[in-house]
């Protein structure tokens, strides 16, 4: 019977067939004992001199690492080894046996491992970090899901861009002229936010900023949900809903993988809604009060994010920016026309902003200025301004970036491990 190893405690005391790699092996007088891997776990298998037949206990000095095999035997429960269960091998069978395997037990260098990045995901590290990925990404969805969301898939090619070009990657479409790679599936949730109340798209995402640090890629995945009816309050408590769900889906199903990666898993265990809240007036007097000057109207910086948030020990929304840092389709603050009706949840620990959204404007003259204040073409956006001419609501929805959030659950230095393969300013391999 094959099994994968993540069902082997289902099958104690019989004999099982699993297909997989070595991880690595050991020997111990009289047993030999072998590490392996399926993807779905890990395994150890022991060949007993006494019990295995002469020519399968010979074979495991021919095995290497990253082997690929195919192992037969009796499992038993052994509280001693990896998931509490241990293979008893009556049968080993080589696919191929490995020569020459790049990645060794001893340190390697990070750029090294990033150019191998097609064999480092066969890490235990990275195999627990996209575990971690895989439950986010199921949650996001169930979350959405559970409370009537429906899943609108955005364009990756656009005619314009929702905030300005200069940090877009262009490409010739046809007779057309240029497209872009989109930044934000945002204006077409917008359209489908009119027809069905509650959307969301997920996937990936563009920016061309020539940014270095450890928050940022080039491409990476964005939910973005938006909401027909939805002022600014509702926006953020469903932000916070849904951050709190997905850590909550994480600790219940993920701790394995969390304690693989030596995760403080404190401050995740502390989340709980709803989130202190700061204006952004307020966050420049914090600033302030630490010694850092911004002027008013310059947005937060990452140094500027990661001091704020250092003093909570959850999620911080900042809410009401100045208008002439945000874009065009913000709505501005009836009470203050300088601000927009926004927000960012900042994750604690210094990993920046995970969520940023706002209020949509859903006044047709309103957004009319905001494009020309913009320098957009009011042409490229004439669909976009359809949706305040045929039952304009208001609206507003936002973006969690997964990668952010990955890194923060995981406790990464760098958004490079949190997607299986990056994409950043000076790294298109493999």
């Amino acid at each position: 019977m094959i099994v994968s190893i993540a069902e082997c405690r289902q099958y104690l005391n019989q004999e099982v067939t699993i297909r997989g790699w070595l991880v690595h092996k050991r020997s111990s007088g009289q047993v030999r004992f072998l590490i392996i891997r399926d993807g779905s776990g890990i395994l150890q298998a022991i060949l007993l001199k006494n019990k295995a037949q002469a020519e399968v206990f010979q074979s495991f000095d021919l095995l290497t690492q990253e082997s690929s095999l195919v192992v037969t035997g009796i499992l038993h429960a052994d509280s001693r080894a990896p998931g509490g269960v241990e293979l008893e091998l009556s049968r080993l069978d080589l696919f191929q046996l490995t020569k020459d395997y790049p990645i060794s037990p001893k340190e390697h260098g990070i750029g090294f491992l990033m150019e191998h990045r097609h064999l480092w995901l066969r890490s235990a590290r990275q195999q627990a970090i996209l575990w971690i990925r895989h439950e986010l990404i199921r949650a996001i969805h169930d979350f959405l899901d559970g409370h009537h969301f429906i899943q609108l898939d955005a364009p990756l090619l656009t005619p314009a861009a929702c905030e300005g070009t200069s940090t877009l990657f262009s490409t010739s479409y046809f007779d057309q002229g240029s497209a872009y790679l989109s930044q934000s599936g945002q204006l077409y949730m917008e359209a489908g936010a009119m027809a069905f109340g509650r959307v969301y798209c997920f996937g990936p995402t563009f920016r061309a900023e020539k940014s270095k640090t450890r928050r940022h890629l080039t491409e990476f995945w964005m939910v973005e949900p938006e909401i027909a009816f939805a002022d600014l309050e509702e926006l953020i408590s469903w932000a916070e809903k849904l951050i709190s769900f997905m850590i909550e889906r994480v600790l219940a199903k993920r701790r394995p993988e969390l304690q693989l990666l030596e995760r403080d898993i404190a401050f995740l265990e502390k989340i709980n809604p709803p989130f202190p809240r700061l204006s952004y007036s307020q966050a420049i007097d914090l600033l302030a009060q630490k010694g850092v000057s911004l002027p008013f109207g310059d947005d937060l910086g990452g140094d500027e994010e990661t001091l704020i948030a250092s003093q909570f020990d959850q999620p911080l929304v900042i809410h009401r920016y100045p208008s002439v840092c945000k874009a065009f389709y913000m709505k501005r603050d009836p009470e203050d026309s300088r601000l927009v009706l926004n927000m960012d949840i900042l994750a604690p620990e210094g990993y920046g902003e995970i969520i940023g959204g706002s209020a949509r404007e859903e006044d047709l003259e309103q957004l009319q200025e905001r494009i020309k204040e913009h320098n957009l073409s009011e042409e490229d956006l004439r669909w976009y301004l359809d949706l305040r001419r045929f039952g304009t609501v208001p609206h507003g929805g936002f973006g969690l970036g997964l990668e952010r959030v990955v890194a923060w659950v995981c406790g990464l230095k760098h958004v490079r491990e949190a997607i299986p393969f990056p994409r950043t300013l000076y790294r298109l391999y493999p």
